[in-house]
């Protein structure tokens, strides 16, 4: 795993897309050459159009990544790979074609573009049949040892299991009997030297799941084996890296205190994010007024009661401020104004309110509140005063989630289905502590684009 900008990148997901950008390159060239040789003229030398190439280029991979492309499910199934393949180079040339009529410069032939979209696809599908399940393999998965045997340990085994784990379990070391659950565990006494252990397994990292930590850490052993080259690392640390959350279960107030993140020394990073929220909110404004009035039109048309509605929300610091959304549901949903979680298949939300809440077109007004300062595109969604309160006497650290300002997006919406009910908000406010705690500007764009996938393919609206 390879970390950049704060974030770790699988080796497997690396090498597929600089591959993949490569191939988009050389389809960029087939479009070129082809439509060359049906007007009859030379194509010339290949470096006098490398900005239109790699405009191309570019402009297809950041479509693939945010249609999820390299997510998961498109890593392991083939026929999931070339849906959204085919959705994210048509959403990518879309994009050009506005980039070339902005940047004539950079532009190809509208005929260019059509074969390069075609070569495009049969490259990057035959790219993903001849690795077949090599991706995925044991060859892209790091070695790791871990030390302990009781319920911890047996999370990362289940973990290890999982579709698209980047890891695999080569062995277990019981440092005491004492919650014992890993019948193949050897025990620390039946090894001689526990860092030759760990080099003769071949393993490239080492995670600590001890039950019981006071008075029990191998201080040890984990100094020689930290000295042969291998990581070591404590759970909390490795689940928070591999799932891209900050497992509660096994977090406490010390490792929350003395782990990398939360940094202060945010000045210029905040300063970026302010700027680009008020001209992406005013922008979306503008752009989206249409659709806004359209909505509004049709919620009105479709039941009883405003288009808009205002709700109280608790934002930056715990302070409360109102959003507007357009109206999603009958104006008798909630009773005495006492907060319901939404349910699937909600029968409070109308027809029309069934529709936006799909699109996100619902959120639209909430730009609004971006402008002013209230909320920023990214960040965790704002929760009402009734459940907060009920939340932060249910689950360790949800004041902490209110140290970063609430977004209409964030990284729980691109990761986890919509929340309704207390385990869901558990889940949600795992991620929110990860994107708290490993904000930056890169992170901020990855969830902006990824976002793009949830509106198409929104498996988790309600």
């Amino acid at each position: 795993m390879i970390r950049l900008f704060k974030q770790y990148v699988p080796n497997a997901v690396l090498l597929l897309g600089l591959l993949d950008l490569i191939l988009l390159v050389v389809a960029g060239e087939i479009g070129w050459v082809v439509r060359s040789h049906q007007l009859g003229s030379l194509p010339g030398a290949m470096q006098s159009r490398l900005p239109q190439l790699l405009a191309y280029a570019v402009a297809l991979e950041t479509a693939m990544i945010a249609v999820g492309v390299y997510g998961t499910e498109s890593l392991q199934s083939l026929r999931h790979a070339t849906a959204r393949l085919i959705v994210s180079i048509t959403l990518g040339v879309i994009f050009l074609s506005a980039l070339f009529f902005m940047i004539p410069q950079l532009a190809f032939w509208r005929s260019n573009l059509l074969y390069a979209m075609g070569a495009s696809i049969g490259l990057l599908i035959l790219l993903r049949i001849l690795l077949g399940k090599t991706l995925g393999s044991q060859a892209f998965k790091r070695r790791v040892v871990v030390l302990g045997a009781g319920p911890r340990a047996a999370r990362l085994k289940a973990l290890s299991k999982a579709p698209g784990s980047g890891f695999v379990v080569v062995g277990y070391v019981a440092m005491s009997e004492a919650n014992r659950v890993i019948p193949e565990a050897i025990a620390r006494d039946a090894i001689y030297n526990l860092a030759d252990h760990v080099v003769l397994l071949n393993a490239s990292e080492v995670v600590l799941a001890l039950e019981e930590r006071r008075n029990a850490l191998p201080m040890k052993d984990l100094l020689r084996i930290k000295t042969t080259g291998v990581h070591v690392n404590e759970i909390s640390t490795f689940l928070e890296r591999e799932t891209g959350r900050v497992d509660l279960q096994s977090v406490n107030p010390s490792w929350l205190i003395f782990s990398d993140g939360f940094s202060s020394g945010r000045m210029l990073s905040s300063m970026f994010k302010r700027l680009f929220d008020v001209t992406a909110s005013l922008a979306l404004l503008v752009l989206a007024l249409p659709l806004i009035v359209l909505g509004a039109i049709a919620v009105k048309l479709d039941s009883k009661g405003p288009a808009f509605y205002r709700q109280r929300r608790v934002g930056l610091y715990g302070q409360g401020f109102d959003i507007i959304k357009l109206r999603s549901m009958r104006t008798d949903a909630e009773v005495a104004g006492q907060a319901v979680w939404a349910e699937k298949d909600d029968p409070r939300i109308t027809r029309v309110g069934r529709i936006i809440r799909k699109t996100r077109v619902d959120e639209l007004p909430q730009c609004w509140s971006v402008l002013k300062g209230e909320m920023s595109f990214v960040g965790p969604r704002p929760e009402r005063p009734q459940f907060v309160e009920d939340l932060e006497q249910q689950l360790p650290y949800y004041a902490e989630r209110h140290m970063v300002k609430p977004g209409i997006t964030g990284w729980a919406q691109i990761n986890y289905p919509y929340g309704a009910s207390i385990e869901d908000s558990r889940q949600k406010l795992e991620y929110d502590l990860y994107y708290a705690k490993n904000y930056s500007p890169f992170l901020d764009l990855l969830i902006l684009l990824q976002t793009a996938r949830v509106i198409l393919f929104p498996e988790g609206a309600r």
